[in-house]
């Protein structure tokens, strides 16, 4: 390992913004969060591996404790979807909330990993079979505490309601609504006047959903993964005082947050089917 030791910060400050730094390939705006890709990745398996581990063992019998959760989340999401869409393509929005719930709760809850467990463990595998740097390893664990996450998955939401849009109305009638809403007019003139600035009303309805889902998710849960290093920095038994109210606490930010992703994307595929 050329003499080299386990990575120790100097100060509280030089902790935190170790922490905070991505695995990442490439500067600037091209720059590529490998470890966020690789966590959601996992995450993203696990939440298939477990669901179809529970159907191929389903029993119309009395059910085990996991398919007792499992079908309870369905059921929940199922009601959900029933009680806000009321449009064509229930057969998407269903399987899409479903699993928009499960994979950010799975990615949420990374957050409840000892904050330093799998840097150390980056750290370790880095110097022992590269002999890398270990000052600079850097592995965020929290997928959805990363903006490209979040805004790649409200990016994904809209497509979905634009795609939901289309089907429901059609081509035409989806394009006479982007340029004829939320202004209407019956003169010819008037709709012609009208028609720019409804498109720009329109695409400013597009990206604030867009930037609402994705800035919100990850707002809460960066506050949380900052409030863990911030009680990492404390003596061994404030931690212990400190940590286990917070981390019960962060249980509800956790789902809650996943449920608020989850609803919003029903009612957003809500509207995109509804005449205006």
């Amino acid at each position: 390992m050329s003499g080299q030791h386990a990575y120790v910060p100097a100060n509280p400050t030089e902790y935190i913004q170790h922490h905070l730094k991505f695995w990442k390939v490439g500067d600037g705006f091209w720059s590529f969060h490998l470890d966020t890709f690789w966590v959601a990745l996992l995450t993203g398996f696990v939440f298939l591996a477990l669901f179809a581990y529970v159907a191929r063992r389903a029993t119309s019998g009395v059910p085990g404790r996991l398919q007792n959760v499992i079908e309870m989340i369905v059921d929940m999401v199922d009601s959900q979807v029933k009680g806000a869409f009321h449009g064509r393509g229930s057969n998407l929005v269903g399987p899409l909330s479903l699993t928009v719930f499960m994979w950010v709760v799975l990615m949420n809850s990374m957050d409840f990993l000892p904050v330093d467990l799998l840097p150390k463990l980056a750290q370790w595998f880095a110097m022992t079979f590269f002999h890398a740097d270990p000052h600079h390893v850097y592995l965020r664990v929290v997928p959805t505490a990363d903006i490209n996450q979040t805004l790649a998955m409200s990016i994904s939401v809209v497509l979905c309601t634009v795609a939901l849009g289309i089907a429901a109305k059609g081509p035409a009638g989806f394009l006479k609504e982007l340029f004829t809403a939320p202004f209407h007019a019956h003169n010819p003139v008037m709709i012609l006047l009208l028609a720019p600035v409804n498109f720009f009303m329109q695409l400013v309805e597009y990206f604030s959903k867009m930037l609402s889902l994705a800035m919100r998710l990850m707002g809460n849960m960066f506050a949380g993964e900052l409030v863990f290093m911030l009680i990492a920095l404390m003596p061994w038994w404030a931690q212990w005082v400190g940590g286990a109210p917070w981390a019960i606490f962060h249980i509800l930010i956790v789902i809650l947050q996943a449920y608020i992703f989850m609803m919003l994307t029903i009612v957003y595929c809500s509207l995109a089917v509804e005449e205006h």
